[in-house]
């Protein structure tokens, strides 16, 4: 029997708080990185990634269990699916009658790449990066002075990061330390019927692709009527 020799951990430098959020990632959590800064984590691996407006991700919630990540940055939501799920989007989405309409919902698969949404419990400095020190958290449990830069907010919170990170991701439903993901991320299964207890894919897209054909129909009548 040959033993199981353990993939050597990267130290962390607490000087460089990238570094602290890396050694995160891929210390904690296993997931692959992008070397550089600010720190990017790599799609199609173990996970891809879902992106929509904000507004469609609250109302697909519901189909996600306790234990599948969500993240928002700015006005958008970012849900983590199974590996894969770029390719099927398509097609999926035809199946589902959504194909013939331009809607605002993408997602980032093989060789891609998001942005790190910072841990939680740490925050952000004046410059929009980490910082290593953790934040203490409000009395809403969003974080210092009430936001909710760099910390998590309980399910169903409208997380809206403070000037020092607006436009950085932040977690809504950070992923566990030691804990496989993949069992928890929205899947295909046979006809949209949930198999293997992981969320339904399908399910979660048509609500997704929904919201976003409300959103888009909402913009186009909010538009002045243009005369000749």
């Amino acid at each position: 029997m040959v033993p199981t020799v353990p993939s050597p951990r990267r130290p962390v430098d607490a000087c460089r708080p990238s570094d602290t959020v890396r050694h995160w990632y891929e210390n904690e959590l296993g997931w692959a990185t992008v070397p550089g800064t600010p720190v990017e984590l790599l799609t199609g691996l173990r996970f891809d990634v879902l992106e929509a407006p904000a507004e469609a991700g609250y109302a697909a919630l519901r189909h996600l269990g306790p234990g599948s990540p969500v993240a928002v940055r700015a006005d958008r939501m970012w849900l983590f699916v199974a590996a894969g799920t770029a390719e099927e989007l398509p097609g999926l989405l035809d199946w589902l009658e959504w194909g013939a309409l331009e809607l605002d919902l993408r997602a980032t698969g093989a060789g891609g790449r998001v942005e790190a949404p910072l841990p939680p419990g740490l925050v952000r400095t004046q410059g929009g990066r980490g910082d290593s020190s953790p934040g203490g958290a409000g009395r809403d449990g969003t974080g210092p002075g009430g936001t909710g830069a760099g910390t998590t907010a309980p399910v169903g919170t409208v997380v809206t990061p403070d000037e020092s990170s607006q436009g950085a991701a932040v977690w809504l439903r950070p992923p566990e330390p030691g804990c496989e993901v993949e069992p928890f991320l929205p899947a295909l299964s046979t006809l949209g019927g949930g198999g293997g207890g992981a969320p339904d894919l399908v399910r979660l897209v048509d609500t997704m692709a929904t919201e976003c054909h409300r959103i888009r129909l909402r913009r186009c009548c909010a538009q002045p009527l243009a005369f000749s």
